[in-house]
């Protein structure tokens, strides 16, 4: 099988939230231990962040649903683009085309920190159990808020990784974006 079809194959042994140690997943993918470390890589690289659990009983699992980040175009999209030569009846759909890909053009690249994973994968784990979690938030306001939010979903819009969340302070529904959160607590209590 090719790489693609694999990691694909990994993802979907994997959605349904169990552990699989790194051997059950290079034997089922017919592949060595090393390769499968490398598709763990590839899919954190397009934001699917796969939980590492150490030990001699450990293994890899999926701590989140499922959903591909948007594709982001660079310049070099946009202006290739621009410079096809297309029928008369259709250079009004291929303007209005080249401004949408202008309008989420990326050149960035986004380095994922390492907090951001594992506040993702406490963040998954506590919609899976629905239980509360303490964050320290910080706002362009007011600085950093301590809140206690009960998560309902992750979503990944912009630049980076976000959660819907029932914040308690405010007693609304509000989104919170990872790389803002500067300390997260998992509670025992459940909403």
């Amino acid at each position: 099988m090719s790489k693609v079809s694999n990691v694909l194959l990994m993802l979907q042994y994997l959605e349904n939230g169990r552990k699989y140690s790194i051997k059950e997943l290079a034997e089922k993918l017919e592949v060595s231990e090393r390769m499968v470390r490398v598709y763990k890589e590839d899919l954190e690289k397009a934001g699917i962040y796969v939980d590492t659990i150490k030990g001699p009983y450990g293994g890899y699992v999926l701590n989140q649903g499922v959903r591909i980040p948007p594709l982001h175009f660079r310049e070099e999209d946009y202006l290739f683009l621009k410079q096809l030569k297309v029928p008369k009846e259709n250079q009004e759909q291929l303007d209005d085309l080249s401004h949408k890909i202008l309008g989420v053009c990326s050149d960035e690249v986004v380095e994922v920190k390492d907090d951001v994973k594992s506040y993702f994968n406490l963040l998954t784990k506590a919609i899976k159990e629905h239980r509360k979690v303490k964050i320290t938030y910080y706002s362009y306001v007011h600085g950093d808020i301590d809140r206690v939010i009960h998560p309902f979903d992750m979503f990944y819009y912009q630049s980076g990784w976000g959660c819907a969340a029932y914040c308690e302070l405010r007693k609304d529904l509000r989104h919170f974006e990872l790389n803002r959160i500067r300390e997260i607590t998992l509670l025992d209590e459940k909403f």
